[in-house]
């Protein structure tokens, strides 16, 4: 197999740094969906990581116990509960900046949004919130590993980790086991599941929303790379919801991905990671993502759709969310318009990592990613792109 060069990182915000007793995000599982885990993957835990395997073992007794208990005082309040607005999602691909505009979406009053320890404890959050959230706060990094952002315990999250806890096969159980195939990549659409699996998916999901709903019913801004490639699934449960779609400079995408999932391994993983295949992987997985999305966005209702370049929302965030708003009907834009301005300028000084990239890599993106590359303006035809050679000698630096 030949080995990959991942893009070298040659500039990054400073400040995160790791700790062996952080909490991952596996910690918020309960004790079945832990065994069933470590089944799966006949317990190849790497030696270096059996005392996360170990911890692993206690927290999820306590999460057991703690959502036997929300069950018992909500169980039945939570599944009577009825979602009255659809939610919104905001859609596409990993370090295209879904992360920004969950934040600027969720400033809204309006609205609610599942916030890290929901995600994290998706089984008992309604019941543990209060008074376990402060005592497991110092186990908890205040900064984003991969970017250095500031992270607190109701910082907006992707609901697909709450799936994860909450035992829902996921894409993202591959980070638990790096060096193993990834896993449920069927995950990801959805398309090639036997009806049953989806609808267990679906009435997860749909668990996880009414809990959300019930501690505050307000509409949700709901964020996952995955639900990129699910438009279809999503609007089976809720016709009338709403999308954002948001792009970015694939050549800014693809390092920046590589290195979301390379320190993800590296932190989450039960193995010391090998990293083999990746830079394939997520080669194939926007393709993947991005068949099933044009396919399926035209089901989406005229209305309920808005997209967005990452590029035009950093350049003008004013601009850009008063066109969601518009795009969207959601009114009221001017009364959170405020709050949108105080958080940009909060984020004036951020300084976004760097990469470079061999011409050789770029090229290979411009011909893998080709049909994106065209799609939203970001490049070339292929034929186009495979005629053309990098204008400066050696590597070309890409912010």
């Amino acid at each position: 197999m030949k080995k990959e060069s991942s893009p070298k990182m040659i500039a990054s915000a400073g400040g995160y740094k790791d700790r062996a007793w952080f909490l991952r995000f596996w910690n918020g599982m309960p004790f079945s969906v832990w065994l069933s885990l470590m089944l799966r993957n006949r317990f190849q835990v790497g030696p270096w990581r059996i005392g996360m395997a170990v911890m692993m073992v206690l927290s999820s007794l306590v999460n057991s116990l703690l959502g036997a208990l929300q069950q018992l005082l909500w169980g039945r309040k939570i599944a009577q509960t009825q979602i009255q607005q659809h939610p919104i999602f905001i859609v596409g691909h990993w370090r295209t900046g879904t992360t920004l505009l969950h934040e600027l979406l969720v400033l809204d009053r309006r609205h609610t949004y599942p916030g890290n320890y929901a995600c994290f404890a998706p089984g008992h959050f309604l019941l543990s919130r209060r008074f376990l959230a402060p005592v497991l706060r110092f186990l908890f990094p205040n900064r984003r590993p991969i970017d250095n952002m500031e992270l607190t315990w109701d910082s907006p999250q992707e609901d697909e980790f709450a799936m994860c806890n909450l035992g829902a096969r996921s894409p993202y159980l591959t980070m638990a086991f790096p060096n193993r195939p990834p896993q449920d990549q069927e995950y990801l659409t959805l398309e090639s599941l036997p009806p049953q699996d989806v609808q267990r998916w679906k009435d997860t999901f749909l668990w996880f929303l009414k809990c959300i709903t019930f501690r505050e019913p307000k509409r949700i801004v709901l964020k996952s790379p995955p639900h990129t490639a699910r438009i279809k699934v999503l609007l089976e449960i809720f016709p009338e919801a709403k999308f954002v779609h948001i792009v970015r400079d694939p050549y800014v995408v693809f390092p920046s991905t590589v290195s979301l999932w390379r320190r993800l391994y590296k932190d989450e993983g039960f193995q010391t990671p090998r990293y083999e295949g990746l830079e394939e992987h997520v080669f194939e997985t926007l393709v993947r993502m991005y068949e099933s999305f044009e396919r399926d966005r035209t089901l989406i209702p005229p209305g309920h759709f808005c997209e967005i370049r990452y590029e035009d929302l950093v350049a003008d965030p004013i601009g850009q969310m008063r066109r969601v708003y518009e795009e969207l009907g959601l009114g009221g834009f001017d009364e959170v318009r405020p709050e949108i301005e105080k958080h940009m300028q909060a984020k004036a000084g951020y300084k976004k990592n760097r990469y470079e990239i061999s011409p050789e890599l770029r090229e290979e993106i411009a011909r893998r990613w080709n049909k994106y590359l065209v799609k939203y303006g970001y490049g070339v035809s292929e034929k186009q792109a495979a005629g053309e050679k990098a204008e400066t000698i050696g590597q070309s630096v890409i912010q």
